[in-house]
């Protein structure tokens, strides 16, 4: 039988939400106290973490996440707008990392001034926490007991792999502590298995016939100058593909949006710093189809482990009658096709994307998923009242955007 919240509970929930989550910690405080916040704080500032200990857990990482790889966690950290200032719980063992978990306030993610925290969310769509491959159940365990010590009531993942391996760790942890997580929602995301050959991945995916027609569009392009698909690893390459990306991505319907990356300064700023960086260590490559002198396409592709993320695509729309989205997406499959150290790669697209989803057709569930932290606690069900109302609203005002379009195109 469901608990009822009362209204004094729900009022008492509110104060302790005042109260308990209000202070965050702060560079100022893990600057004046170094040694003893790294060690006993539940609740650290990302630019608290030594790096060299979060590369290492995200080596040794269960499951692997682009988007929480430090060098892209800081860059975001530092200067995207709207994803400043998070904070972490990490889980450690001598001197170590065993789990790291960048989290923000539900108030500060949602406005909801409720006691619980939320995965922080990185720019990229996933929020898997880095757990250690041989001790993931007990990071998971002291990930949850660091955020019931700051007075949080509940955990939300958001954008999290459901069947993945870190949340079967947490799903351990929580068996064993009689709570059940709930699942807000949850949808399937392409995904590409790298490990199969490209050209039957590809004929399978596509058909003969619309392969046919995909080579003719390429053919037809490779009239205005020689086709070349080309992949930036280095720093240096890096940093000069970047600047194509961000050109292309604003001469198209983002820019036209005003949402492209280079229109505002803080995005730019983060995803030079974040390419740059990762390109250093190997984690990052940008692939850019050219017909001559002039760039196509082209797109920002993370690397994690065996895993690939496929982060954003730009394409120049003067080419749109050859598909220059899809002729980079075949390229880019062949490419990691053919790459032994990669296994997979997730689209990190939205669902029924209509460029990825009929060429990756590899599927799998990703979800928002609600955590107790306490078993049988009435709060939980105030925060969970909350993001489904949240939630609704959204649907409507999103139902509302597309109808608007749809209306337009008339």
């Amino acid at each position: 039988m469901r608990h009822a919240v009362s209204h004094w509970e729900l009022k008492d929930v509110v104060e302790l939400a005042d109260t308990t989550m209000g202070r965050r910690a702060s560079a100022n405080d893990a600057t004046a106290m170094p040694a003893r916040r790294e060690a006993t704080s539940p609740l650290l500032p990302i630019e608290a973490v030594d790096a060299s200990q979060w590369r290492s857990l995200a080596d040794r990482a269960i499951e692997p996440n682009g988007y929480y790889l430090p060098d892209w966690e800081l860059a975001v950290n530092a200067s995207a707008p709207g994803r400043t200032g998070a904070s972490v719980l990490v889980a450690r063992n001598d001197g170590g990392l065993l789990g790291l978990m960048p989290v923000v306030s539900l108030a500060r993610a949602f406005k909801i001034p409720l006691p619980a925290l939320v995965s922080a969310h990185p720019y990229g769509t996933l929020c898997t926490p880095l757990l250690d491959h041989v001790r993931a159940e007990e990071a998971a365990a002291q990930l949850m007991r660091a955020a019931r010590e700051t007075g949080a009531r509940a955990l939300l993942l958001r954008e999290v792999a459901l069947d993945g391996a870190a949340m079967k760790a947490v799903n351990a942890v929580l068996r064993g502590e009689g709570i059940r997580p709930r699942i807000l929602r949850w949808h399937l995301r392409a995904c590409l298995n790298a490990k199969r050959g490209a050209d039957q991945l590809l004929q399978d995916a596509l058909g003969a016939k619309k392969l046919k027609e995909l080579r003719r569009q390429r053919h037809r392009l490779a009239e205005h100058g020689d086709v070349a698909f080309e992949i930036a690893r280095s720093r240096d390459d890096v940093l000069t593909a970047i600047g194509t990306f961000l050109q292309l991505e604003a001469g198209g319907w983002k820019g036209r949006r005003g949402t492209a990356l280079m229109q505002v300064e803080g995005n730019a700023a983060f995803i030079r710093r974040a390419t740059g960086a990762l390109a250093e260590t190997g984690h990052c490559e940008i692939v850019t189809l050219r017909a001559g002198d002039v760039a196509v396409s082209s797109g920002i592709v993370l690397r994690h482990q065996s895993r690939a993320f496929f982060f954003k695509i730009g394409v120049n729309e003067r080419f749109a009658k050859f598909s220059p989205g899809v002729q980079l997406t075949l390229e880019l499959t062949r490419h990691l096709c053919a790459d032994p150290k990669i296994a997979s790669a997730d689209s990190t697209a939205s669902p029924d994307h209509p460029m990825i989803n009929p060429i990756w057709r590899g599927r799998f569930a990703i979800g928002d998923v609600l955590i107790p932290l306490r078993s049988q606690d009435p709060a939980v069900a105030a925060v969970h009242a909350a993001l489904v109302m949240r939630q609704s609203a959204l649907d409507v005002a999103r139902w509302g955007v597309h109808a608007i379009r749809r209306s337009r195109k008339r």
